[in-house]
């Protein structure tokens, strides 16, 4: 089978800020019509969200670009009668449904599930919101710096120490994730609709995906268990999975969990198997005892040496580790590129971010182009069954951008 397996499916992406969007933009790599709608005049806001303070600077609209590949945009007044008409009959016709619109504003612009699923029974609705659909913040608007990272716990604990200040995200860093969540609840639903024929409502939300990210720590704490508060790395009880700066100020992180097998090899690759005769490192419960001098002396020895050479003598070794990666390897990473995670986006020389997962036997679509604002309205117009005149009234009226 090499045909995209959601050729000829057909998506309304009625959504901004992030999650619920990138969702639609995994079903359109693997070949779904994915129609997004736009408020005329300056389309979504994600598209302005490049020249907010502090993100980089770039002549191209790099948020867009990966969460908005592959799609065809519509610009549509939904406060106006004419357009909101013009929505119910794109979903009338249409196999899936997203939107993370506020709760009340769905109820004014009558795109609830209530609204749509009657006109539409195999339609899938996918609901994406903050802070879930009941309880007492189910209205509450949220990002995933708010409700993914801050309220889940996850900004308090990957700190650096129990007494820093709390970790700040990153731009999108809990709703791309997020996204594979609600994609998951769709195409759990497309099997469902495959079996019984009926469409229905799926839902997912920041803080449900922020908790599963945190979920060995939550556990742990709904079990009752006692909080260790997190030491700075200089304190930590295991020298073996802790992370070390080279000569050249790069960072890695060793990861050797099997110790009895690991450790050994891990000196050897160090150059200091004279340590293994030291003992205050000569057994695991004696290193777990001393761990704070055997960080001091991996300190020592890892400032000996460029994070290059590190990289050929633990790989040799067969050690795990981690690289801490900046931004400024990626574009030169071959093995992100061998292995599909980055592809090229457009004709030019440009790469974007795939997601995450692939399908033996399928290819997913070439990252086209994101669309202008309205680029393919009139296009997506005639395909739902509206004339020329039906357009031109529909535009004069201001409904359509």
């Amino acid at each position: 089978m090499t045909d995209n397996l959601f050729a000829g499916l057909k998506v309304i992406d009625c959504a901004s800020f992030i999650a619920a969007p990138a969702a639609a933009t995994t079903l359109a790599d693997f070949g779904a019509d994915v129609i997004k709608i736009e408020p005329p005049g300056e389309g979504d806001l994600y598209r302005a969200l490049r020249a907010a303070p502090g993100y980089p600077v770039s002549d191209f609209n790099y948020p867009w670009i990966v969460d908005n590949r592959n799609k065809r945009s519509i610009a549509l007044d939904l406060k106006t009668t004419e357009g909101n008409a013009v929505l119910h009959r794109l979903a009338e016709q249409a196999d899936i449904f997203i939107t993370n619109m506020p709760p009340p504003v769905r109820e004014r612009l009558k795109i609830r599930y209530e609204d749509l699923a009657p006109r539409n029974p195999r339609l899938i609705y996918a609901s994406f919101t903050a802070y879930g659909e009941t309880g007492p913040e189910a209205g509450k608007t949220g990002f995933d710096s708010t409700a993914y990272w801050a309220r889940s716990g996850l900004m308090d604990n990957v700190k650096p120490s129990f007494d820093a200040p709390p970790a700040r995200s990153v731009a999108g860093m809990g709703d791309h994730p997020s996204a594979m969540a609600l994609y998951g609840a769709i195409v759990t639903a497309l099997y469902r609709r495959e079996r019984t024929g009926k469409g229905g409502k799926v839902s997912s939300s920041l803080i449900a995906n922020g908790l599963w990210a945190n979920g060995v720590l939550v556990q742990a704490q709904l079990c009752g268990a006692t909080m260790i508060p997190r030491p700075p790395r200089e304190q930590l009880p295991n020298a073996c999975t802790n992370m070390y700066r080279c000569r050249d100020d790069r960072w890695l992180t060793l990861s050797v969990l099997n110790e009895a097998r690991q450790f050994e090899p891990l000196l050897l690759a160090l150059e200091r198997p004279d340590i293994a005769d030291d003992q205050r490192f000569a057994t695991q419960e004696a290193r777990r005892r001393n761990s704070r001098a055997l960080i001091a002396l991996f300190d020592e020895i890892f400032a000996s040496r460029d994070l290059a050479d590190w990289r050929l003598r633990l790989d040799a070794a067969g050690i795990t580790f981690g690289v801490t990666g900046r931004l400024e390897d990626i574009p030169d990473d071959l093995q992100m590129r061998e292995a599909g995670a980055l592809v090229p986006y457009g004709d030019g020389d440009v790469l974007t971010v795939s997601s995450p997962f692939t399908v033996d036997g399928l290819r997913k679509e070439p990252a086209r182009p994101a669309p202008e604002i309205g680029e393919h309205g009139d296009e997506i117009l005639r395909e739902f069954g509206y004339d020329a005149a039906a357009i031109a009234a529909l535009r004069k009226s201001g409904a359509l951008g």
